[in-house]
């Protein structure tokens, strides 16, 4: 049995991810709502209109995630290092409440919007669950958390898992936990852990590591400015695609400023809609737009000169010219030396009927 045998369709909500589907599209809302759920609804509705297949938020308890102690004790030189409070406090200002899962769930139901929420705690796995949404998201920072991904996995719900700052080894132990479960509704994310990220240290590639490695489902949790790393991403095959999203970059708040605004996240989608129409399918046929241009760009044998009746062809008497009507070039030493049934004027082309 090949237990490395992931579906290459998974249903998530209403829609089918997978090749031949179109890439379903995440607006990470996260803490951009700003404690305010009537933002949080403005959101949701901008990011239907923008054209997004989901509004996703993260689930946690500041006391749950973060130790205070713990990042007191580091130098940091990243993201956090650039908050004016302590990582705990900023963790405790965007906190998600459960109490507002549900009402916010129904929302996104009523404008025909998927919800979405990425748990960072038992107890918010156990609520995802209760609220039967379309999938789990698993933050890259869980990645070496087997236990939690075993738990998310057990719930037999459709799981994408973000890959960011994780090495192959790192993952394929986190694959076969996930896999220890009987849930085979995966996707994985190539993501960089950097709040922006750098177009240079995307690696989209990796995404077909994961298609070789683990013949499993692939996205990209992308961080980085512009809509690049989204377009190539699907390009080589990702179905799901995660970009944080935001009404005003200028807003306070430790993800407004990486977040993509309305117009930009909506030139986003536009593009992979666009895109996923050019990618098309890997039959090579001759498309109806071309059924004129077969025949006027490519070339036909033609009368060089006057050509009379009873006359054997030569080389000379022969031109290659467009448009391709009557012989094909790759005839041409078929008919040298044949003898001609019809006069032929100079400049006109040569069909097989005019040869014995």
């Amino acid at each position: 049995m090949n237990l490395r045998r992931f579906p290459k369709e998974i249903k998530i909500g209403s829609k089918l991810i997978g090749t031949g589907h179109p890439a379903y599209i995440i607006a990470e809302i996260g803490a951009n709502f700003d404690a305010d759920i009537s933002k949080a609804k403005e959101l949701i509705k901008a990011a239907k209109e923008c054209g997004a297949d989901c509004a996703k938020f993260q689930t946690f308890k500041s006391e749950k995630i973060v130790s205070d102690k713990g990042f007191s004790l580091m130098d940091l030189k990243g993201v956090h290092g650039t908050w004016r409070k302590s990582v705990g406090q900023v963790f405790k200002e965007v906190e998600f409440p459960h109490e507002w899962h549900q009402e916010l769930m129904d929302y996104c139901t009523s404008i025909g919007i998927d919800f979405s929420t990425a748990p960072y705690d038992f107890e918010a796995v156990d609520l995802c669950d209760k609220l039967d949404i379309p999938f789990i998201k698993i933050g890259s920072g869980e990645v070496t958390w087997l236990e939690m991904i075993k738990y998310i996995a057990s719930k037999n719900k459709p799981v994408f898992l973000a890959t960011g700052d994780a090495t192959l080894a790192e993952i394929d132990e986190a694959v076969r936990i996930f896999e220890s479960t009987g849930n085979k509704n995966l996707v994985l994310m190539q993501c960089i852990t950097n709040y922006p990220s750098k177009i240079e240290s995307a690696n989209i590639n990796v995404i077909k590591t994961y298609q070789n490695a683990f013949d499993v489902l692939t996205g990209y949790s992308d961080h980085s400015p512009g809509p690049v790393v989204a377009l190539g991403s699907v390009a080589l095959g990702a179905v799901v695609i995660e970009k944080h999203f935001t009404l005003n970059k200028s807003d306070s708040g430790p993800d407004h400023p990486h977040s993509m605004d309305v117009n930009e996240f909506k030139i986003m989608v536009d593009y992979i809609r666009e895109l996923e129409a050019a990618l098309g399918t890997t039959r090579k046929f001759v498309v109806d737009e071309e059924t004129e241009t077969v025949i006027v760009q490519r070339r036909g044998l033609y009368a060089k000169r006057n050509i009379i009746a009873g006359q054997r062809l030569s080389s000379e008497d022969i031109d290659v010219l467009r448009p391709a009507l009557g012989i094909l070039p790759k005839y041409k030493e078929t008919i040298i030396g044949k003898t001609v049934n019809d006069n032929i004027e100079a400049g006109r082309p040569i069909f097989w009927d005019n040869i014995s």
